[in-house]
């Protein structure tokens, strides 16, 4: 069971090496499912059962079902699409020593350096090309192992091992190849897409890691691969929202872009693209305005991003109580600081689904002592105000170019959105929730 779920998992992952190829696959199993996607630039038209999906920079997707039934509010996960990694810049190419090209590089979001060295690397993103009525954008994925970061020898730099500050410009950049590879880093690219170099107008590229992901431990107990964080919480989530059960509720599920470097994008979180597809809905079923926050009032969100599991190396750095394991279920994020938008009215009603499901939770919070990131929960709700909850998966080498997970805990995650979403969720005064589950 935690087997194949993981399976599938490492084959969604090694097909989604940026946000554009992580949405393009989510968008392909939606319309395998019979989901239909809406353009945001035309009139939406929705029908009664129908399934729908809406895509914002072909990085973010929105995709939603339609009740039979006169709906009481939204349920609403949000993850994200986008990993740390390093964004290739315009007029790539260096010469360096008059025999190398080296790729002109810029860190997006916050990578642990180190963990992209001597590993086989390559591009994805998206390509924007003039066409004969304007420009259209192309994802690019180079299937091949193209580039490498050198470390530096031990011999020729001992202070290596004793807290080597790395420099992004200097020491991150990738070597794409000797003296011949002058001037071909552009029409490589072209060649993958099938378009003339010179059409290419503009392209927004990234590194990523070509290593594969794999089962492991003893008993193959952990899962380990690139970009779990947070495509392990975007599949799950999309598992969980596919096959839960029809009710009396409006199933919403989100992927956003650029939560990395804040969310502060037309695709990110902190945008309107929530918003402006929940009153859109509202707008197609001749809802008014009034009855949209009411639907408001009685929603609930789940932002889905992973979570740090106690260190087996460096377990100091844990809260003193609240201590995550792999495999040890859904992970509650909770802060004082509200980086984490989990209360104490959130952290119950996700907890009674869960019991239900026979989902296993924990907890999580910083040491007080170390101050830890943000996610998507408290940015969205700025936007669109609902009652939310900051969850995901206890993982190790959060940022790593490959990280680490519990093998079981995928399974957990979409068990526990399956049960969300057929969940029956109203609140009928401020602080008081009837829950019905499916």
């Amino acid at each position: 069971m935690y087997n194949k779920i993981n399976q599938e998992l490492i084959e969604f992952i090694q097909k989604s090496p940026s946000c554009y190829q992580a949405v393009e696959n989510i968008s392909g199993k939606l319309i395998a499912e019979g989901y239909i996607q809406l353009p945001e630039s035309e009139e939406w038209k929705l029908e009664s059962g129908g399934k729908y999906f809406v895509t914002r920079n072909c990085s973010s997707i929105i995709a939603f079902r339609i009740p039979k039934e006169e709906f009481n509010g939204f349920l609403i996960t949000a993850s994200h699409s986008d990993s740390p990694s390093f964004k290739i810049k315009s007029d790539p190419e260096i010469l360096s020593e008059g025999c190398y090209i080296k790729l002109n590089t810029e860190k997006y979001g916050g990578s642990i350096l180190s963990t992209w060295l001597d590993r086989p690397l390559s591009v994805a993103g998206q390509v924007v090309c003039k066409t004969e009525e304007g420009v259209s954008a192309k994802s690019v994925m180079i299937e091949k192992d193209m580039l490498i970061i050198p470390n530096i020898a031990i011999h020729m730099n001992n202070e290596l091992n004793k807290g080597y500050v790395l420099n992004p410009q200097k020491d991150m950049l990738p070597l794409f190849g000797d003296e011949t590879a002058k001037n071909q880093f552009i029409k490589t690219i072209a060649k993958e897409i099938d378009v003339k170099a010179e059409d290419i107008l503009g392209y927004d590229l990234f590194l990523y890691c070509r290593d594969r992901g794999c089962i492991l431990g003893n008993e193959g107990e952990f899962v380990a691969s690139p970009r779990l964080d947070d495509l392990q919480s975007a599949f799950a989530t999309l598992k969980g929202f596919i096959e839960s059960e029809e009710n009396k509720e409006l199933p919403v599920y989100c992927v956003f872009d650029n939560e990395e470097i804040g969310s502060g994008t037309r695709q990110g979180a902190a945008s309107t693209f929530l918003a402006d597809a929940l009153s859109r809905i509202c707008e197609a079923l001749r809802l008014t305005h009034s009855v949209y926050l009411q639907k408001l009032a009685s929603s609930f969100m789940l932002s889905v991003d992973n979570a740090h599991a106690i260190h087996p190396n460096q377990p100091d750095k844990a809260d003193l109580k609240n201590r995550p394991k792999l495999n040890g279920g859904v992970v509650i994020k909770q802060s004082a600081s509200k980086s984490y938008a989990t209360d104490a009215i959130a952290e119950a009603v996700f907890k009674k689904i869960c019991n239900k499901a026979k989902v296993p939770v924990q907890n999580f919070a910083n040491r007080s002592d170390i101050p830890g990131g943000s996610t998507l929960g408290h940015i969205s709700t700025e936007k669109v105000s609902v009652t939310t909850i900051d969850i995901g998966l206890a993982q190790l080498a959060m940022h790593s170019a490959y990280e680490t997970a519990g093998a079981k805990d995928t399974f957990f995650l979409s068990e526990a959105v399956k049960a969300f979403y057929s969940a029956y969720i109203r609140a009928t005064n401020d602080g008081t929730f009837i829950i019905k589950e499916g």
